[in-house]
């Protein structure tokens, strides 16, 4: 598993102010979601090609990577990196988030009662729909998400991946890791 998180590992902290943390941040969560989703899209269409029975459909492929994106925005990622090398670049980009979340909580007024692991919940809460945009940018018109409705039947998504639906189409987010 190596999720493309370039972006989010080279935020330079030191030269964002907290009034533009938010902005930044949350540009740079979008960039590591968007060449995250053009990555799997590439991969996943080789491996569909390959493999006809697949079981996975892109749109699930790319919500699982989307909630592994939420994960480490909230700083709940369970995946600590394979050899020494990608440890330190995880605890790097988990200090950048850290301060980026400390600059965006000293920017708010509103945020300043709650801990900072509260404010990067609200940030993704507030944020995640872009994200999914992002992650789901190269889908294709045929790639459908689909979800239960409440009556029990299937509905389909609007635009690649629900895309242009009102809210994110997947709660995979909010679904702990070690369960996914």
């Amino acid at each position: 598993l190596h999720l493309c998180d370039y972006n989010l590992e080279s935020i330079d902290t030191d030269k964002i102010d907290s009034g533009k943390a938010t902005h930044t941040l949350l540009a740079e969560v979008c960039m590591a979601a968007y060449y995250e989703g053009e990555l799997i899209k590439t991969h996943y269409t080789k491996h569909e090609n390959t493999n006809l029975d697949t079981k996975s459909q892109l749109c699930t492929v790319l919500a699982r990577s989307f909630a592994d994106i939420g994960d480490i925005v909230r700083g709940r990622d369970l995946y600590l990196g394979y050899d020494y090398k990608e440890k330190e670049q995880r605890k790097k980009l988990e200090k950048r988030l850290e301060q980026m979340f400390k600059n965006i909580k000293k920017n708010n007024d509103k945020l300043d009662k709650i801990s900072i692991e509260q404010v990067r919940e609200y940030w993704w809460a507030l944020n995640r729909q872009d994200v999914w945009k992002a992650i789901t940018c190269r889908a294709g018109d045929t790639d459908e998400y689909f979800t239960k409705s409440s009556d029990g039947l299937y509905v389909f998504s609007n635009g690649p991946c629900g895309r242009d639906e009102t809210d994110v189409p997947t709660n995979l987010d909010y679904v702990p890791q070690f369960l996914r």
